[in-house]
């Protein structure tokens, strides 16, 4: 097994930066309308299913965010490092002495990436 398939990379979901709440809610209320994806209104973001976040207000990247699910974060940043990767680390979340997400230093076509735990 490849160490790319030993952290099983995979596409969680997209964020979409929204003005407001309003904005937000209507964003997911369209993916609810034309796919099925159950609108959930959340703290500082609505979802769609699982696959659209709609940001109740401008978050990180210029269009909103794309969330990379993996394995392991702390072994996928090891690893992602030493591709030359960089990544912002103040934006690191830990539970329990171990990363379960982490952006990117840099946007990729106007987003910013973050992995997550699966």
């Amino acid at each position: 097994m490849s160490r790319l398939e030993e952290l099983g990379f995979v596409l969680k979901h997209v964020g979409i930066n929204c003005e407001n709440e309003d904005e937000a809610c209507s964003v997911a209320q369209r993916f609810d309308e034309i796919f099925g994806f159950t609108k959930k209104v959340g703290n500082s973001s609505v979802f769609a299913g699982t696959e659209v976040e709609a940001m109740k207000t401008p978050y990180l990247g210029k269009h909103g965010h794309i969330a990379v699910g993996t394995t392991d974060v702390d072994k996928a940043v090891e690893y992602l490092k030493g591709q030359g990767v960089e990544f912002n680390m103040d934006s690191a979340k830990v539970k329990d002495g171990k990363t379960t997400a982490i952006y990117l230093k840099d946007e990729i076509g106007g987003f910013a990436v973050h992995l997550v735990k699966k």
